[in-house]
């Protein structure tokens, strides 16, 4: 049982973080990314195991790995499967670990396609627009569950 332990899952395009579109994105790396939150995670006894895949399936893998293994909760940036991803979608609902949805930007304020979000229909909560602060405030929102 991993119950101070925090997944953040990362989907397509996001190990290009700081080079693809520093307009929209920013430029913090995942890297940056993932130390602010081990170190924030430190501050408030947890755990976090950051992973990024361009591949579906590896996303769904790890959602139902997170429930094996009795994680405390996700943070899924799913990125661009957001708004396609019924298998993701699913994958969520099949889960008891609650799973918060992140969001660099504000897809609202965005493209018409990114207003959907199948991810989000299934997720305990979303947490969008604030850039790579949309993180450490959903891995506070995670500490409190």
């Amino acid at each position: 049982m991993a119950d101070n332990l925090i997944y953040v899952l990362n989907g397509p395009n996001l190990n290009l973080l700081g080079t693809r579109e520093p307009e929209i994105y920013g430029r913090d790396t995942l890297d940056d990314i993932a130390g602010r939150l081990e170190d924030r995670a430190r501050e408030l006894g947890l755990e976090v195991d950051v992973r990024q895949s361009n591949h579906e399936g590896h996303l769904v893998d790890w959602l139902h790995e997170a429930q094996a293994e009795g994680v405390k909760a996700v943070l899924l940036n799913a990125g661009a499967y957001t708004h396609t991803s019924i298998a993701l979608h699913d994958a969520i609902k099949s889960i008891r670990t609650p799973v918060i949805e992140v969001h660099l930007s504000n897809p609202h304020t965005r493209e018409e396609f990114r207003h959907i979000s199948y991810v989000g229909r299934a997720a305990k909560g979303t947490i969008a627009g604030f850039g790579a602060a949309s993180y450490l405030l959903a891995l506070a929102a995670a500490a409190e569950l």
